[in-house]
């Protein structure tokens, strides 16, 4: 885990590349939970496969990651797990099943504007004043963006699950700033993932999935195709999971997280473009702008923190 890449260059090429395999997992996810398999079961899968993935990276680059956290750090690890790993999947992957990708993504990416309000509120700790107008510029993009003067032009169920995992996710950048996490960022995954893997199968057993062996359209402009459901499933896992976390990681090694993490808003735009160029989920021109407003006050309320210290994890879908 002590890799560095050899410039920021690179960093900025990792950064990019995970967040375009985040940004193509959220079409991907689409295709199990649209063939039968549903939200809770899918979710199982993908934490319980991703956290055999870790643990075998554990055993290849770091063996004292395995050692279970006790204490303080213990209730740390179990925050994570219910909230930031399955409670931010569970929402995220019904609000992806529900609404355009791009919007899904948006609105799962108003959890740096919470945490920046959050400190500023619930912390009282000082904020610069551009949070207001990044807020407003935030708020005015998602109502053009929903057309709010028309009724809300998505599913209602699939925003609120976004605006959930919007919280998800704020509370995994909150948690993710703990002094021990930063020391020990492979540690804490791994276990977080084994505290979500157990309440997943407790929601929903793996041993449940009986469709994944079934054919599963490829959907939208594909839909002509099949394939077996465990074969998008095991990219979910490796390229969808697994990988782009890595290379997060490894270019937080060469910039700061914060660069990192804004870098990273480019992953809604993938999914916004792969819901156009696989679901012909098209936006209008006035919509495009509000979305672009929204990764804009997004952009600017994440870095508005006075003394924001560094996030120690990477981005997790």
């Amino acid at each position: 885990m002590r890799l560095r890449p050899t410039s920021p260059l690179l960093a900025y090429v990792l950064v990019l590349t995970a967040a375009t395999l985040f940004g193509l997992n959220a079409g991907m996810s689409r295709v199990p939970l649209r063939s039968g398999t549903d939200t809770a079961t899918f979710t199982t899968l993908r934490i319980t496969a991703g956290l055999l993935v870790l643990v075998v990276v554990a055993l290849v680059v770091d063996r004292s990651a395995l050692r279970v956290p006790r204490g303080r750090r213990l209730v740390l690890v179990l925050a994570l797990g219910v909230v930031g790993i399955a409670g931010l999947q569970w929402t995220y992957n019904i609000a992806i099943n529900r609404l355009p990708l791009g919007i899904a993504l948006l609105l799962e990416y108003l959890g740096p504007v919470l945490v920046v309000l959050w400190v500023r509120f619930g912390r009282h700790q000082a904020v610069h004043s551009r949070v207001w107008p990044a807020l407003g510029l935030t708020l005015v993009g998602l109502a053009v963006v929903s057309q709010v003067w028309d009724g809300l032009a998505f599913d209602g169920f699939g925003v609120v699950m976004a605006l959930a995992a919007a919280v998800c996710f704020a509370a995994y950048f909150l948690l993710g700033e703990d002094d021990a996490v930063s020391d020990e960022p492979l540690r804490y995954i791994l276990w977080s993932f084994a505290v979500a893997a157990v309440v997943m199968n407790v929601v929903r057993p793996v041993w449940t999935a009986d469709a994944l062996g079934a054919d599963a359209s490829l959907l939208g402009r594909f839909s002509e195709y099949s394939v077996p459901a465990w074969i998008p499933m095991l990219w979910i896992v490796v390229l969808g999971t697994v990988v782009p976390f890595f290379l997060f990681l490894l270019a937080m090694r060469g910039l700061p997280a914060t660069v990192v993490s804004v870098v990273a808003m480019f992953e809604p735009v993938m999914a916004a473009t792969v819901g156009w160029a696989w679901f012909e989920e098209a936006l209008s021109p006035l919509q495009l702008a509000g979305m672009a407003a929204v990764l804009l006050g997004i952009v600017l309320a994440q870095t508005a923190r006075v003394e924001a210290p560094e996030p120690a994890l990477p981005p997790a879908q």
